[in-house]
Order: structure tokens, then C-alpha cells, then sequence
């Protein structure tokens, strides 16, 4: 790693050393549910769902035997609400028949379930174990491709090169780059001038050299 994708790293670290999900979750079962239903959807608007969700199927027998309108009705105010209403179900269901009722922790069986790709399973890692994995969502994406530390076309190829590149402390740093992008390096209006990481930020610099144009 060179000095400057260390002092990244070592920002990161310095400035969300307490980073969690902004997600509402008691266990490793409404973590995954909540993960899944945060796809292409604010966790402020998941955080919305779930109580009444949870209060209705508050364990995974109990959402496994779900009525599917039912759990329609209870999350149509999230995005793709319809396809992530069958995928829990069907979740459910497969971690009640192949792993006795509780959520596998591993990364090739969470992505054996319905609905959940390599970025949710990673994020349940992360979540539930500190796992030293990289997961990337919509902000981490901006956020690598504004620093130039990553040159991905995709979500998962960028979570790969990121992994490769920092090695450890991969949870911390999913952590704190979410909200880095959620809160400073916004995808509209990003507030370059109150960032940490101006300094080492080319587009920072190039904006700011037009600017004195």
C-alpha cells in the first residue's frame, strides 16, 4: 500500500473509530432482514418498516410460515417491496429446513439464500462479527471512484480491490465509508470543504484550481 492509500485507511480509522449501521436491529435475524430490505432503500425508511414487521414475524419460523400479501402489505413502502417480500420468505424458509432455524454466518451459505447477494452477506459479517470483509454500497462506490482507490465497473469488483488494497480492519473501514458518502461526500453537493480528506482528494483539487480560474 502506498503513503497516500495509508493515510486514507488511517483517516477512516481516526475519524469513525465507534461506526455502526444506522440500521435498527436486535439479532442476527432481523440483521439480515434489515440488510436485505435496505437494497436500493434509506435505512431510515427500513428503520420505518421493521417495527411493525418484527412485532408481526419476530423470529424466522414465524416469517417462514408468512403470509406473503401480508408481508407485502408490510413493506410496500420500500423500494422493490414485491420481489423482497417473496425473497424473505424464501429465506426463511431455506434457513429453517438447512440450518435448524439460525442465520448461517458464513459467507457461501448467506449467499445461498434468496435475496442475498455478496454485498448483503458481507454486511451481515461485518455487522454481526466484525468480519474482515469489504462490503460496497452506492456510497462506498462514489466515494472509491472520487479517491481514485478503485477503478471497479461494479459494486462487488470494487469491494474485491478495496479488500485487496487495505487488508484489515475491513469492517471498520465499510463502516465508516458509508457514512463518509451518506454525510460529506454526498452525490449531490458534497461538502468538499469540511472533508478530512480534501487534501488527498484530486477532484477536490481540480475543482478548487478551476474555481481560482
Amino acid at each position: 500500500m502506498r503513503r497516500r492509500e495509508k493515510e486514507i485507511k488511517n483517516r477512516f480509522l481516526n475519524n469513525y473509530k465507534n461506526a455502526k449501521s444506522e440500521l435498527i436491529f436486535n439479532n442476527d435475524y432481523e440483521l439480515l432482514v434489515c440488510v436485505m430490505l435496505s437494497a436500493q432503500c434509506l435505512d431510515s425508511r427500513v428503520n420505518l418498516i421493521t417495527p411493525s414487521l418484527f412485532a408481526n414475524y419476530p423470529d424466522i419460523n414465524s416469517l417462514a410460515n408468512a403470509n406473503l400479501m401480508n408481508i407485502k402489505e408490510l413493506i410496500k413502502s420500500c423500494n422493490f417491496y414485491q420481489n423482497k417480500a417473496i425473497n424473505l420468505i424464501k429465506m426463511a424458509k431455506s434457513v429453517v429446513e438447512f440450518h435448524s432455524g439460525i442465520i448461517p454466518m458464513r459467507f457461501d451459505d448467506l449467499i445461498n439464500l434468496a435475496g442475498v447477494g455478496e454485498k448483503t452477506a458481507n454486511v451481515v459479517l461485518c455487522e454481526s462479527l466484525g468480519a474482515n470483509v469489504m462490503a460496497v454500497d452506492t456510497h462506498i462506490f462514489r466515494v472509491s471512484k472520487r479517491l481514485k482507490i478503485s477503478n471497479a465497473k461494479t459494486p462487488n469488483d470494487c469491494a474485491k480491490e478495496l479488500a485487496k488494497l487495505f487488508k484489515t480492519d475491513l469492517d471498520k473501514l465499510h463502516k465508516g465509508m458509508v457514512l463518509f458518502g451518506r454525510y460529506i461526500c454526498k452525490a449531490k453537493k458534497p461538502d468538499c470543504n469540511n472533508c478530512f480528506l480534501n487534501d488527498l482528494c484530486d477532484e477536490y483539487k481540480e475543482q478548487k484550481n478551476s474555481n481560482n480560474q
